[in-house]
C-alpha cells in the first residue's frame, strides 16, 4: 500500500480544482448543488445524494488507466459474471469469523486441500495452509516461520549473539526485502551475472551459514518470467549439508508460477516432491485466476509451521486458530477462489495457462521479428517476456517505447535491471486470462506504427532512467 500525504493546499487555495456537478446528477431538483461543489479534501459539511456521490467518483476513475491493457500488473483483470455475483454475496463476510460463516471457513479449507494435493504434499490430508491477502503477506508468514523454528533451534545464540540471515537473488520482488526489514533479517541477495538474471544454486549456497533460516527460490521472477531453479537449488544445500552439517529449508515463492508449472510443466519438480521445501506460496489474484485479494501460503507438514506462531480467538465465537497479519478481511476473494477451481478444474487450468503461454510466446517471437528487439526471455516459463532493444537501435530505448505505448493506452513497464546489469534497460510484457490473441495483435500493430517515427529520433528522450516510466519495479 502506498503511504500519501494530506491535501497539499487548503480548499480555499484549490479553487481551481473543484469537483463539478453535472445538474442530471441531482435527484429530484437537478439543479440544486450548482452553486457550490464538495470539497475533495475535507469531509462534507453535509451529505450527497447517492447518485451524486457515484456519479463524482465513477468520473474521476475514468482517468484511471485500462486494467485490461495493463502489460505491466500480473493480477487478474477478468472475471466471468457469476464469480462477480459470488462476491458481491460474500463480502460482508469477515473471513476471521469462522463460527459465524462456517461454509465460508468450509471452502478455505478444501482450498488449502487442493492447492496441498496440487503441489504434491506427502500428505495431503495433513499439510497446513491459509488464505492470506496475497503472496506478500504469504511470504511473510512464511518467513516467519522460516525465522521462528531456526530461533527455536539456535536457542543459546539467538536473540543474544546470532542474527539470522535469509539467501535469496537480488530478483526477488519487494515483500522480501520487507519482511528482513521489518523483522531484523539480514538479505543475502545472489547477484545477477551476464546472462544469469536470477538466483544461481551454488552461489547461493555458499552465502549459508548457521545463521540461515532459509532460501527463497522463486517459480517465475518478475523481472523477466524465468523460473529459478528450485531443484538445484535444494542439491546445492543437500551437498552442503553433506559437508558441514547445516540442514537449510527453501521457502518455493511461487506467486505466478505455482499456478502455471502444475498445469503445463508436468515433468518439472519443484514443489513438496522435493524434501527440503517445506513451504510454497501463491498468489491467488495472479495466475490464479481471482481478483485482487487472495493469497495462499502452505506448509509441507504442522511441524514446519510452529504452533506459537498460531493464535486461537474465541471472542467472535468458538475456537479459531489463525495465522495472519490482517484479522478482518472479506470472504468474498475465498469464494471466487474456490469458485474457479470447481469451475475449471485441472484440464480448464491447463487450458488458460496454456492459451496465455501461446500468447505471450507469439507476441514474443513477432516483436523479435520487427528487428529492432533483442528478446531476453519468450514466454516459454511465466506467459511473461523481457525485451530489450538491440545494439544497433541509437534513436530510442525502452523507455521511449514505453512512454509512446501509453499514448496508445498500453501500459507496458520499461525499468532496469538491479546491481551488477544496471546496464540494461527493457520492457516487461505480462500475458494473462482476458489478454486474447486478438489484443496482442493489436499491441503489435500499434508498436509496428509507432517505430517509424522513433526510428526518426535524434536520441533516446529519456533522459533521466527513474522518469522514463511510471512503472518502478
Amino acid at each position: 500500500m502506498a503511504l500519501h500525504k494530506g491535501s497539499h493546499g487548503s480548499d480555499d487555495s484549490r479553487k481551481g480544482r473543484k469537483l463539478a456537478l453535472n445538474p442530471f446528477f441531482g435527484e429530484a431538483d437537478p439543479t440544486a448543488g450548482m452553486t457550490s461543489a464538495p470539497p475533495t479534501h475535507r469531509l462534507p459539511d453535509g451529505p450527497l445524494p447517492p447518485s451524486t456521490a457515484y456519479g463524482l467518483v465513477h468520473d474521476e476513475l475514468m482517468l484511471d488507466g485500462n486494467s485490461r491493457l495493463n502489460l505491466a500488473t500480473f493480477v487478474t483483470t477478468w472475471m466471468e459474471p457469476q464469480a462477480g455475483v459470488l462476491m458481491a454475496e460474500c463480502r460482508d463476510k469477515n473471513m476471521i469469523d469462522k463460527d459465524e460463516y462456517p461454509r465460508t471457513a468450509e471452502l478455505e479449507r478444501r482450498c488449502v486441500a487442493m492447492l496441498a494435493d496440487l503441489w504434491n504434499a506427502p500428505d495431503p490430508t495433513n499439510a497446513v495452509g491459509c488464505s492470506t491477502t496475497g503472496s506478500s503477506e504469504a511470504c511473510m508468514l512464511a518467513g516467519l516461520a522460516l525465522k521462528r523454528r531456526w530461533a527455536a533451534k539456535n536457542p543459546d545464540r539467538y536473540p543474544a549473539t546470532a542474527r539470522p540471515n535469509l539467501v535469496m537473488g537480488v530478483n526477488v520482488q519487494v515483500c522480501w526485502e520487507k519482511f528482513c526489514n521489518f523483522w531484523e533479517v539480514e538479505a543475502r541477495l545472489v547477484p545477477m551475472e551476464g546472462e544469469r538474471f536470477h538466483i544461481d544454486p551454488q552461489a547461493a549456497a555458499d552465502l549459508c551459514d548457521e545463521n540461515t533460516i532459509g532460501v527463497v527460490g522463486i517459480l517465475g521472477s518478475t523481472f523477466d518470467g524465468s523460473y529459478e531453479p528450485i531443484a538445484g537449488i535444494c542439491e546445492a544445500l543437500d551437498a552442503l549439508q553433506e559437508r558441514t552439517g547445516l540442514d537449510i529449508p527453501v521457502h518455493v515463492d511461487g506467486a505466478s508460477g505455482a499456478m502455471i508449472a502444475p498445469f503445463v510443466d508436468d515433468d518439472l519438480v519443484w514443489d513438496f516432491r522435493l524434501p527440503r521445501v517445506a513451504s510454497i506460496n501463491t498468489s491467488g489474484h495472479k495466475y490464479g485466476l481471482v481478483y485482487p485479494g487472495v493469497g495462499w501460503a502452505l506448509w509441507r507438514t504442522p511441524e514446519d509451521l510452529p504452533e506459537e506462531l498460531v493464535f486461537r480467538v474465541n471472542y467472535l465465537g468458538g475456537d479459531m486458530p489463525t495465522f495472519a497479519l490482517n484479522f478482518s478481511r472479506p470472504g468474498a476473494q475465498v469464494v471466487a477462489q474456490y469458485y474457479t477451481f470447481l469451475r475449471l478444474g485441472r484440464e480448464g487450468y491447463r487450458a488458460v495457462q496454456q492459451t496465455s503461454r501461446d500468447v505471450a510466446r507469439g507476441l514474443a517471437e513477432r516483436i523479435e521479428a520487427l528487428g529492432d528487439f533483442h528478446l531476453l526471455t519468450r514466454g516459454d516459463e511465466l506467459p511473461v517476456f523481457a525485451v530489450t532493444t538491440t545494439p544497433d537501435v541509437k534513436a530510442y530505448d525502452v523507455f521511449d517505447v514505453s512512454r509512446r505505448l501509453r499514448e496508445r493506452g498500453w501500459l507496458v513497464p520499461a525499468y532496469t535491471f538491479p546491481a551488477n546489469r544496471q546496464d540494461l534497460s527493457v520492457l516487461r510484457f505480462v500475458c494473462r486470462n482476458g489478454f486474447s490473441s486478438d489484443l496482442a495483435e493489436l499491441l503489435l500493430e500499434d508498436l509496428r506504427s509507432l517505430l517509424p517515427e522513433l526510428r526518426e529520433q535524434a536520441h533516446p528522450l529519456s533522459r533521466d532512467k527513474n522518469a522514463g516510466t511510471s512503472f518502478h519495479h
